[in-house]
């Protein structure tokens, strides 16, 4: 969602603060349990949801994906695509939310804590042979995506597009996927056909597609030039965000309270673990802190499932009676480290922050 409030009417709030605005956000998009964690492949249905606008209703059996400006135009069918020769790619996704209620301020958007990711099993075609299918003129910069969804954002009707520099548009990994975990996509994941960009933040991944353009120029739509921008004030042009920053998040241990799901754990052995990504490189490192980050210890880090997919991390712990917090962080091979805290920004983007889990440690024998 987009940090700029331009055209957008006040937020509206309850009398103990909390906005009707967020909580209409909350109540239609959902985040991965972070115990879903355990999971190498996330199921469909545990997977991080955001949708900006409302779930188009598609017919698949007249759908049909528009290929324009290019040398050959094209009109595609599911069915033409399926005919193609296809590829799966395990690929980790992440909201450039996630994290955005762990800043002090933040627009209204999704309230996002730290469960906006996934890690899935896409099925399609490879973008960049359709890109050659259809002969990319030789003043191309970027290609556009045009997503059937449709909303008002910033004061202005539109449908959802993002668009890909032309060399990040072949590059390998980038899909057209049809399939997710081995099944037809689900609506609200962007059935019939969804764009697949590995490393990007989730609004590059453009659900429900419609309409790909070749364009001769920098896009300059909405998406791009007012959401999703890393700005220190309104009047900053900022930066656009783009590609996932390192990233690890531990699967809470114990068993949970409600509501407030605060930890509890019986002292002894205890087995940490987690997951960790980068949209840059693998991860080189993951370290984690049993003192609230006093201290840090290098946890087993496995390799990954493919290019594109998150990494198991595991460490034993001895926990002793009391109250611990335990913080993870993860190193791509950039060297580009999770800091301990995230510089915020008016969108509430990319809070790549330590992941931080505050656990009571009781002596059951005693």
């Amino acid at each position: 969602m987009s940090g700029s409030t331009h055209g957008a009417a006040p937020p509206r709030l309850r009398a103990d603060g909390v906005g009707f605005d967020e909580l209409a956000q909350a109540t239609r998009n959902h985040g991965m349990p972070l115990e879903a964690l355990r999971y190498d492949v996330t199921p469909a249905g545990l997977h991080y949801l955001l949708i900006h606008y409302d779930v188009p209703f598609v017919d698949v059996t007249a759908w049909s994906l528009h290929l324009d400006g290019f040398d050959h135009p094209m009109t595609l069918s599911v069915d033409d695509l399926r005919a193609r020769s296809q590829v799966t790619e395990a690929v980790t996704l992440e909201c450039a939310g996630n994290g955005r209620a762990m800043f002090e301020s933040r627009p209204v958007s999704q309230p996002w804590l730290l469960e906006a990711v996934g890690n899935a099993e896409w099925t399609g075609v490879p973008l960049a042979s359709v890109l050659d299918e259809a002969g990319v003129p030789g003043d191309t910069v970027e290609i556009l995506f045009t997503g059937l969804d449709r909303g008002v954002e910033g004061g202005l009707e539109q449908s959802y597009q993002r668009s890909l520099p032309l060399e990040e548009a072949r590059r390998d990994g980038v899909l057209l996927a049809y399939e997710m975990n081995g099944q037809p996509l689900l609506p609200q994941h962007g059935a019939p056909l969804r764009l697949v960009v590995p490393g990007w933040y989730g609004m590059t991944h453009v659900k429900w597609l419609d309409r790909i353009e070749a364009l001769d120029h920098p896009f300059q739509g909405y998406q791009h030039t007012a959401g999703y921008r890393l700005r220190s004030h309104p009047d900053d042009p900022g930066e656009p965000v783009t590609r996932i920053l390192p990233r690890s998040l531990m699967v809470p241990p114990g068993v949970a309270g409600f509501p407030q799901r605060e930890r509890h754990l019986a002292a002894g052995r205890v087995e940490l673990e987690g997951r960790a990504w980068s949209g840059a490189a693998a991860i080189a490192q993951v370290e984690v802190s049993t003192d609230g980050g006093t201290t840090w210890i290098d946890a087993v880090v496995d390799p990954p499932a493919g290019p594109h997919a998150w990494q198991r991390w595991h460490l034993d712990w001895t926990a002793t009676p009391g109250e611990h917090e335990l913080a993870c962080r993860a190193t791509d091979a950039t060297g580009e480290r999770q800091p301990i805290e995230a510089t915020s920004n008016i969108g509430g983007y990319a809070n790549n922050s330590v992941h931080r889990v505050r656990v009571t440690v009781e002596d059951r024998n005693a």
